[in-house]
């Protein structure tokens, strides 16, 4: 059976649907609501549509905070059901649109079919760059680091869509490693975050909160950690494949091939981090890139 979607109100206009990706929904009419995300795959995306039109609502419109697969699964069953535009700001709008860019770019070549699944490839929608095109009551701003240029949307209920700004205890607990793109954005936006204001915010993938201290210091938390553990590792000469390997086995975790690419880009991310932070440096040595620790 699939999971089951339930429908929450946390402002006057403003809902989010209760899912593993929490998608958001704001009124900006009588009838007429935008939502914030579509879910995996087109089985979310019917569920969106059943629950809007049990609600005598009228999908106008889509915001992508990011162009993960399980963040626009739906868009393109709504959208050729419904005819709304689609929003997206910069490089998530060309993903959204042309979906095999993200295996694409995780394995770094052209993924072979065993890459090409709906966790890593959504299917392709039209997108209109964001802009200024948004409802009166909505407003975006970015959170990089994720993802290439992942949103929030703020709604004038005062409540927050903070999209994979933030991971849950849970998730860190079990698997210690999320995705990470870009590791200093992330840093920048957990402390943007802590500026924010808000009456409730809501992550994707966490349950919805008045208080987002507590989830800040924990993902703060783990992105140290795992810089920290990556530096230990290259107390001596390693490969990008022994690193990630000894980082899956002292975690505990299991290889697979979305993991591999999901995981393997992340660590990537994590070098290039402490090599611009002057901790780690490289060499080339019988046609092997090795990592090290910088030399005092």
């Amino acid at each position: 059976m699939g999971e089951i979607m339930e429908l929450k109100q946390v402002g006057e206009k403003t809902y989010y649907i209760e899912n593993p990706t929490n998608i958001g929904i704001y009124k900006v009419d009588e009838n007429g609501v935008f939502i914030i995300d579509s879910g995996n795959d087109k089985d979310a995306g019917r569920k969106i549509l059943k629950i809007t039109e049990e609600q005598g609502w009228t999908i106008k419109g889509i915001i992508t905070t990011h162009s993960n697969a399980d963040h626009i699964g739906g868009n393109k069953i709504i959208q050729d059901r419904t005819n709304c535009p689609i929003y997206a700001l910069g490089i998530e709008k060309s993903i959204s649109e042309f979906p095999l860019l993200e295996p694409s770019f995780l394995y770094g070549g052209f993924p072979f079919k065993d890459l090409r699944n709906k966790f890593l490839m959504a299917k392709e929608s039209k997108v209109t760059e964001i802009d200024n095109n948004l409802p009166e009551g909505l407003s975006y701003f970015t959170l990089r680091g994720h993802f290439f240029d992942m949103i929030g949307i703020k709604t004038d209920d005062d409540i927050y869509f903070l999209g994979d700004s933030l991971f849950s205890e849970e998730t860190i607990t079990k698997y210690h490693l999320f995705f990470i793109y870009d590791v200093q954005e992330y840093l920048n936006t957990l402390e943007y975050l802590s500026t924010l204001d808000g009456k409730y915010y809501i992550p994707s993938h966490c349950a919805a909160t008045k208080d987002l201290s507590k989830l800040i210091e924990l993902n703060k938390n783990i992105i140290n950690e795992i810089s920290e553990k990556i530096y230990s590792i290259c107390s001596q000469e390693r490969t990008f494949e022994e690193i990630l390997k000894i980082i899956f086995d002292d975690y505990q975790l299991n290889m697979n091939t979305n993991q591999y690419v999901l995981i393997g880009s992340t660590i990537r991310s994590y070098l290039s981090y402490l090599y611009d932070q002057e901790r780690l440096e490289y060499q080339f040595i019988e046609n092997r890139m090795l990592w090290k620790q910088k030399a005092a």
